[in-house]
C-alpha cells in the first residue's frame, strides 16, 4: 500500500490520484511567474492548516519577511503564527547563502532534517541552489546526496526549478531525471492576461492523469480545474513550440 501526502491544493490531488508519494521528491518546473513558489508555500501551509503536518521551507531567493508577506497576501493568514510556533521552519537566503558553500548550508540544516516532527519540505529554488557548484557533475552529486538525506528522514519534498521555455519538451534538464516526480506549470499570454496550466508529467509508483489542466491563482492560492486543456489533444505538428 503506497502512502500519499496530500497537497491540499484544490484539483491537484485529484489528478495525482490522491496526492504525492510519501518520502518522495517532486520537481515543480515553470517559467517566471508561473506560480512555482506559490505552490511551494501552499503545500507547506496546507500541511499545517489541514493535515497537522509540519514543514521546512528553504528559500535561496527570498528573505523570511518577504515570504511571510507573500504568504499572507495570498490568504495564508496564519503563516506567521505557524512560523513562530515552529510548525513551519523557514531558512531564508540570508542563512542558506551565508557561507557560499553547500556543505556549510547542509550542516545548518541537518538537525532539523533529522527531526521527525517535520514531514514536508520545499526547496525554492534549484536555479539558485546550483550556483553553489562549479560543474554539472558536482551539482548532480550533491543533489543526489541531498535527496537521499531527505528520503532517509521521511520528508516529502517539492523542489522548484526555473524553466526557460513556455513548453518543457525542448528544455528538459538533468534534475527531471533525478527526482521521483515532475510537475510543470505552464502559462501562455492572451489579450486579457495569462492562461495558466498544470501538467503532471511523471510520478513514480503512481497512476496519474497526464492531461494538461487549467489552473488559476486567486485569494487562497492555486486551484486546478478538472476539464483537460485542448493542449493535451495537440499533435506534435500542432504544438506551439
Amino acid at each position: 500500500m503506497i502512502e500519499l501526502t496530500k497537497t491540499g491544493i484544490d484539483g491537484l490531488d485529484d489528478i495525482l490520484n490522491g496526492g504525492i508519494v510519501r518520502n518522495s521528491t517532486t520537481l515543480i518546473s515553470g517559467n517566471p511567474g508561473a506560480g512555482k513558489s506559490l505552490l511551494g508555500l501552499q503545500y507547506i501551509y496546507n500541511g499545517v492548516e489541514m493535515f497537522d503536518e509540519r514543514g521546512i521551507y528553504l528559500s535561496f531567493e527570498e528573505n523570511e519577511s518577504d515570504l511571510a508577506e507573500a504568504a499572507e497576501s495570498i490568504g495564508f493568514e496564519n503563516w506567521d503564527r505557524y512560523v513562530k510556533e515552529g510548525k513551519i521552519n523557514v531558512y531564508d537566503k540570508q542563512v542558506l547563502l551565508r557561507e557560499n558553500d553547500f556543505s556549510s548550508a547542509l550542516e545548518i540544516l541537518l538537525d532539523d532534517l533529522d527531526d521527525d516532527r517535520y514531514e514536508r519540505l520545499v526547496l525554492d529554488s534549484l536555479t539558485m541552489f546550483q550556483l553553489f557548484f562549479e560543474s554539472e557533475r558536482e551539482k548532480r552529486t550533491y543533489l543526489l546526496k541531498f535527496t537521499d538525506i531527505l528520503r532517509e528522514n521521511n520528508l516529502t519534498t517539492l523542489m522548484t526549478n526555473e524553466q526557460g521555455t513556455v513548453f518543457p519538451e525542448t528544455d528538459i534538464g538533468l534534475e527531471n531525471f533525478l527526482t521521483d516526480g515532475n510537475i510543470f506549470l505552464l502559462q501562455t499570454p492572451t489579450d486579457s492576461g495569462v492562461n495558466r496550466y498544470v501538467w503532471v508529467a511523471k510520478m513514480r509508483k503512481q497512476n496519474i492523469d497526464t492531461d494538461i489542466f487549467p489552473m488559476e491563482i486567486s485569494d487562497g492560492g492555486i486551484n486546478v480545474h478538472q476539464n483537460a486543456s485542448a493542449f493535451s489533444m495537440m499533435s506534435e505538428e500542432e504544438s506551439p513550440i
